[in-house]
């Protein structure tokens, strides 16, 4: 039974680690294959040192060919900060890495255009060249009975790794020789395409930093910052939520609440409820100072 108090489910992971690696090792050893264990928390990928010492230590790892084994460190990490499931840290060290390919394993053949325990004639989408809206709810209706966050988890992580300009495949992963067939170039399960490649610094701000708070904005700073690649300014604002302070990372919510962009804040939550609605040119007669003409600057906004 799953203990409820998370320092012993922290104290259990402390164990389960070190054999889950022996199990690696002596798998890998059959094969002459040295491995190496690297454990994360969200922490080592929001600090740019230590993602840098991360990449340092994975290229190192890769020159001496030692296969590298990423997982979370579940001693150390709880509920709130925690990457969520290896998929998306999958994602995220493709990217660190400067990945040419992330391959997902799963219990399903790849995604389905319907859940195929429901549905006899269900049909595996061979290629995905954006994941819209109606690719999303797709992978809701693929279930995944033992993965932890099946199919849709799985979507974010080809999503992450298509906005690097990382192509993504899931296959399934019980089959024969399947890593060695893939790498061959056999078209199984299903091939997400990449984007253009993100700049690192809106990487950053799109997938590693915690989101502090949220702002709302009216339809014309909307209308801006979607069509035209403009930067927030005070005057868009309606409504702040949450208590963040300048250089964080925060939310930008259109007017219907729905999701716009991410972006670092130029100032605190309790600056820009003083100057929302307000022109560039009045903030420092509210505030006695200007740290910038934007609420968030455009280079460090990523549209969602």
């Amino acid at each position: 039974k799953k203990p409820k108090e998370i320092s012993k489910r922290q104290a259990l992971a402390s164990i389960g680690q070190i054999l889950l690696m022996k199990m690696y090792m002596e798998e890998l050893e059959k094969e002459k294959i040295k491995s190496g264990q690297i454990l994360l928390t969200p922490e080592d990928i929001k600090s740019k040192n230590r993602c840098l010492n991360l990449m340092n230590t994975l290229n190192m790892l890769l020159d001496m060919d030692i296969v590298p084994i990423i997982n979370e460190n579940d001693a150390l990490s709880f509920t709130e900060i925690k990457f969520g499931d290896n998929d998306n840290l999958s994602a995220l060290i493709a990217q660190i890495s400067n990945a040419d390919f992330l391959l997902l394993l799963s219990d399903v053949d790849g995604l389905f255009d319907k859940d195929p325990n429901k549905y006899s004639g269900a049909c595996i989408i061979d290629v995905v060249d954006k994941i819209d809206d109606k690719i999303e709810k797709t992978a809701g209706e693929t279930i995944s009975e033992k993965s932890t966050g099946g199919m849709v988890s799985k979507l974010e992580a080809a999503k992450k790794a298509a906005s690097y300009g990382i192509p993504t495949r899931i296959v399934r992963g019980d089959l024969e020789n399947i890593i060695l067939r893939v790498i061959k170039g056999e078209e199984l399960g299903t091939l997400f395409l990449p984007d253009k490649k993100m700049k690192r610094n809106k990487w950053w701000t799109a997938f590693a930093y915690k989101i502090k708070g949220k702002i709302q904005i009216d339809e014309g700073a909307e209308y801006a910052i979607v069509h035209s690649g403009k930067s927030l300014l005070s005057s868009g604002v309606i409504k702040v939520e949450g208590d963040f302070s300048r250089g964080e990372c925060i939310e930008v919510n259109n007017s219907d609440g729905g999701i716009v962009a991410k972006g670092i804040a130029n100032y605190s939550s309790s600056d820009i409820n003083k100057i929302r609605g307000l022109k560039s040119i009045d903030i420092e007669k509210k505030l006695g100072y200007k740290y910038a003409e934007e609420i968030v600057h455009r280079d460090n906004m990523v549209l969602i």
